[in-house]
């Protein structure tokens, strides 16, 4: 990118501010949730474009001016908070032999940039902290509780270091406490600068080589400190070191060395000046001499920004795999319940429901009661419901324990297709009972309706009855039961019946069968996994390079 385009971002201008609002609403609202592959990394990418949005970008661009922040970040035991400690000649930050060491992060500014640090719009998730803290046992487990539950942020002032610059002690990279390693993550992507510390034990370990690979990937300002290096062996570390350096296209990054003292073994003692004199002539140059401040920020800031280009199409390309499987997950639960919409259908035309009781009743009628009848074949109805919705949840079940995301599903309590069939009995009894409501409502009407004519008046319970029998026996009893309803109200009133009984039963299976799906699709649609979320990234990445 040409230097015209960089005066361009550095402009600040307000619609590419508003671009990057919106992306990060955008990035905010991503969720995912199912453990398919790529979506552990896909919730890191999220929390570190958002610790680098609110943490970096869009203060930066709002105050290009402000102080530059260096991160001093690095693994475990490395040296770091010594190494900030004889920057700044004094101990502001706590160091020894236990780990891990640093815990609450310290932020250490010149005077008179407190205020722009102690702004919550910078670094916002972090409560403040001017007073010094009294040791507690909170530090001793190695992890912070401030009263907000929310990370805290020890800030220090001394006059020593340059106005315009900040340094900033971080947890360790791949501390034993998880949200020590994510407090770090977090902090190295809000840093102007970054200053990378390894020692001569581990300058070839993994940690501090992912460090390395993704400041070249966001082209951010970086140094390298190579700690505790022993006199006899510092020329070979140190050839060795910076080989491996340019083999990583890395070649042009400062380096310090710093010899191994008994000052290094972190029981509270500084360096001498002189060991770290280079690096500290390095940082002052960084924020005092403005060209080099506004290559530091401007690189950074591009680098930054240009990283966004190749991260939201993979957090895109997360976001429709996990769209696929709620897809996935909600069609599995709706096929099993139209399976069990059309197995229902069959049975009622098939006249299942007039068995055992129901079908001795009819066999015996009228010398049986009407409203026995009716009760037995509502039973009767009620039960084929039951049986089929078991069987529809069983379905979903082994449909969802053959999808890794389902699986997942499942593995929550209440999420269980199958969880509590005592309730989805006692909905399916309390909707049948509805539809037997229905059934005598449109019975009385019908007596009322016959007052005056020259037709006897019908017994509503028994045309209740004989409305049951047509809709639920089948070819052989529905045939029978309807010429008796003809009978006792006409064949068009019969007719009339049935079509609005018939209806009220065909809405009556259709909203259980659906309240029954649609409570399975819960724990899915819970998850909030919506189809335009991945649009929504690439729009508003596309939007913010426009703006560029």
């Amino acid at each position: 990118m040409g230097h015209s385009a960089i005066v361009v971002i550095l402009d600040v201008r307000p619609e590419l501010l508003d671009a990057l609002s919106a992306l990060r609403e955008r990035v905010d609202a991503a969720r995912f949730p199912f453990p398919l592959p790529g979506a552990a990394r896909a919730r890191r990418t999220r929390q570190e474009l958002l610790a680098q949005l609110d943490d970096y970008l869009l203060p930066r661009l709002k105050a290009p001016e402000a102080p530059l922040l260096a991160v001093v970040g690095g693994s475990t035991g490395a040296g770091k908070s010594t190494l900030v400690n004889s920057l700044i000649g004094r101990r502001v930050s706590p160091s020894g032999v236990l780990r891990p060491t640093t815990r609450t992060p310290v932020l250490v500014c010149h005077p008179e940039d407190r205020a722009w640090f102690a702004d919550p719009r910078v670094l916002p998730r972090l409560t403040r902290s001017w007073a010094v803290r009294q040791r507690s046992r909170a530090d001793e487990d190695g992890q912070d509780r401030p009263e907000s539950g929310r990370p805290e942020l020890r800030l220090e002032t001394d006059d020593s270091l340059p106005r315009g610059l900040a340094l900033l002690d971080a947890p360790d990279i791949d501390s034993l406490v998880a949200r020590n390693r994510e407090l770090a993550a977090e902090l190295i992507c809000a840093a102007d600068v970054w200053i990378l510390v390894t020692t001569a034990a581990r300058y070839a370990d993994a940690v501090p080589w992912h460090l390395l690979r993704t400041a070249k990937e966001y082209e951010v300002t970086l140094a390298t400190v190579l700690d505790r290096v022993p006199h006899q062996i510092a020329d070979d570390v140190s050839a060795h070191y910076a080989a491996l350096l340019t083999k990583a296209g890395l070649g042009d990054v400062p380096r310090f060395t710093v010899p191994e003292l008994p000052e290094s073994a972190g029981v509270g003692g500084l360096l001498p000046q002189t060991t770290v004199a280079a690096l500290r002539a390095w940082l002052a140059h960084c924020a005092e001499d403005p060209a080099a401040r506004q290559h530091a920020a401007r690189r950074t800031l591009i680098g930054t920004l240009d990283s966004l280009r190749g991260r939201l199409p993979e957090l895109a390309a997360a976001s429709a795999a996990q769209h696929a499987a709620a897809l996935r997950l909600a069609r599995a639960a709706e096929d099993s319940y139209e399976r069990a919409a059309a197995r229902v259908d069959t049975a009622i035309a098939a006249g299942a429901p007039l068995a055992g009781e129901a079908l001795a009743h009819w066999q015996g009628y009228p010398a049986s009661r009407p409203d026995v009848l009716q009760h037995a074949l509502a039973e009767e109805l009620a039960a084929l419901l039951r049986t089929e919705t078991d069987a529809a949840d069983d379905r979903i079940r082994e449909a969802w324990l053959r999808d890794q995301a389902g699986a997942a599903l499942l593995d929550e309590p209440a999420s269980r297709p199958d969880r509590d069939r005592v309730a989805v009995a006692a909905r399916i009894d309390k909707g049948v009972r509805r539809w037997r409501r229905r059934l005598s409502e449109l019975a009385h009407a019908e007596a009322r309706r016959s007052r005056g004519t020259e037709r006897p008046p019908a017994d509503p319970q028994d045309v209740a009855a004989l409305l049951a029998t047509v809709l639920l026996g089948g070819r052989p009893g529905g045939r029978a039961a309807g010429e008796r309803l003809a009978e006792t109200v006409g064949a068009h009133a019969a007719l009339r019946l049935r079509d609005a009984a018939g209806s009220a039963l065909d809405d009556t299976v259709a909203a259980l069968l659906g309240a029954e799906r649609d409570r399975r699709l819960v724990p899915v649609d819970g998850y909030d996994v919506t189809a335009g979320q991945q649009s929504a990234l690439i729009a508003a990445l596309s939007v913010l390079q426009k703006e560029r």
